[in-house]
C-alpha cells in the first residue's frame, strides 16, 4: 500500500506483501552482486541506502539478518527465507 512519500506504509505487520518483498529483494540483489571483498559495515550501510531509496520500510533486526546472510553466502540470498516472510 504506497503511502503519499511512493514508499511504503510502515505499519505493514505479519506477512510482508509481494510488492515489498519484491523491493527488499532487489535490494538484497544488488548488494549481494558485489559484497565479496566489502569492508566490514559497508553491506549494512548499503543495504540501508537501497531500502531507503526504494521507499520501503525495513526494521534493524531484519537489516541485521539479511546483513548476517549476504557475509555468509557466497552466492544468492532469498530475503523471504531469511525474514521468513
Amino acid at each position: 500500500m504506497p503511502d503519499r512519500g511512493g514508499g511504503y506504509v510502515a505499519g505493514m505487520t505479519g506477512e510482508k506483501s509481494a510488492e515489498k518483498m519484491e523491493a527488499i529483494q532487489a535490494v538484497v540483489d544488488r548488494v549481494t552482486s558485489w559484497q565479496d571483498g566489502a569492508t566490514e559495515g559497508t553491506v549494512e550501510s548499503e543495504l540501508r541506502k537501497g531500502f531507503a531509496e526504494a521507499g520501503v520500510d525495513v526494521s534493524d533486526g531484519e537489516v541485521t539478518q539479511l546483513t548476517d546472510a549476504i557475509e555468509g553466502e557466497h552466492g544468492a540470498v532469498s530475503a523471504a527465507e531469511v525474514l521468513r516472510a
